[in-house]
C-alpha cells in the first residue's frame, strides 16, 4: 500500500494545484521514485490510496502504463 491521498500542506504551494505524491526531487515525482524502488525488490503489485488531486495522480500512472506494474487504487474521496 503506497499512501498518496495527504494534502501535502508542508509543500504548499505546489499542493495547491497538485498531489503531494507528483512532487519531484531531482526532476522525479516521489510516486515514481517510490514505485521504481519498491520494483527493485521484486514487488510488482500495489494498492494506491488518492484522495487532494488524486485524478492527476490516476492519469500520472496511466500514462507511464502503472510502471509495468499491477496497481490497484483506493480513491479516499
Amino acid at each position: 500500500l503506497i499512501f498518496a491521498a495527504g494534502k501535502g500542506t508542508r509543500l504548499k504551494p505546489f499542493t495547491d494545484h497538485h498531489p503531494k505524491a507528483l512532487a519531484k526531487v531531482n526532476d522525479v515525482p516521489l510516486l515514481e521514485r517510490n514505485i521504481k524502488y519498491l520494483k527493485s525488490f521484486g514487488i510488482q503489485d500495489f494498492v494506491i490510496n488518492i484522495h487532494h488531486f488524486g485524478d492527476q495522480i490516476v492519469d500520472f500512472l496511466n500514462k507511464n502504463d502503472n510502471f509495468g506494474c499491477n496497481i490497484e487504487i483506493s480513491d479516499e474521496t
